[in-house]
């Protein structure tokens, strides 16, 4: 068994997204101790801004022709699609930044979706089981003042459940800026809350991601 996971926090020192992931993952190696856990750190190891642009119009031309940089490209999203085909369970940790989608997920994402084995018409990926683990340092549940302003949540639900037909289970936790930010004080209970729901969400998520496997799932 093995799994894939990836983390795109800014601040991995005081993540949120990060300790919540690693609940998921303590879940995962408690039942599979001797499983194999490829990570990416798209912080530590950010994709090229280019790579994208590069894998792209490199596949308008033969291998010959490619520059040096269009074969890094298309080399490096081969490896990151073998890196999530070759994986039985998937785990992603991604944090709302300025109201959209981490530009280190995004970048990843673009590079990793010109492999063609995980196109929509691609089957490599679906039905494999998965957790996304997301974190927003306000919070726009409906009735809150800034609904609808979180625009990564449903962008990552989007492309990992509906283009890649992931099995996937959602971690949310927001308000992890209150007690950071003095303007949020009022909704400490709340936060409190928040953060206890969304900790158990991972490690149930965690364990029934240990119970799947891709080929399980219809």
């Amino acid at each position: 068994m093995s799994l894939f996971r990836l983390d795109a926090s800014i601040l991995p020192a005081s993540s949120a997204s990060r300790s919540l992931a690693d609940l998921v993952e303590a879940e995962w190696t408690a039942s599979h101790p001797d499983s194999t856990v490829t990570r990416r750190d798209l912080v530590a190891d950010p994709v090229p801004a280019t790579a994208w642009a590069d894998a792209v119009t490199g596949g308008f031309v033969d291998d010959a022709e490619r520059t040096d940089a269009q074969r890094a490209a298309r080399a490096l999203a081969t490896t990151f699609a073998d890196e999530l085909i070759g994986a039985d369970a998937l785990l992603f940790a991604v944090p709302l930044y300025n109201y959209g989608v981490s530009q280190h997920f995004k970048t990843w994402f673009d590079l990793a979706y010109t492999d063609p084995r995980i196109d929509p018409q691609g089957t490599a990926l679906r039905g494999k089981p998965a957790t996304l683990v997301t974190v927003l340092g306000g919070n726009y549940a409906p009735g809150t003042p800034k609904e609808g302003w979180d625009h990564s949540t449903g962008w990552l639900r989007r492309v990992l459940e509906d283009v890649w037909g992931l099995d996937l289970r959602i971690v949310e936790r927001p308000f992890t800026l209150v007690g950071v930010n003095p303007a949020l004080d009022a909704f400490a209970d709340t936060a409190r809350e928040l953060k206890e729901n969304a900790e158990e969400s991972a490690r149930t998520y965690g364990r029934e991601l240990a119970a799947l496997r891709g080929d399980q799932v219809a």
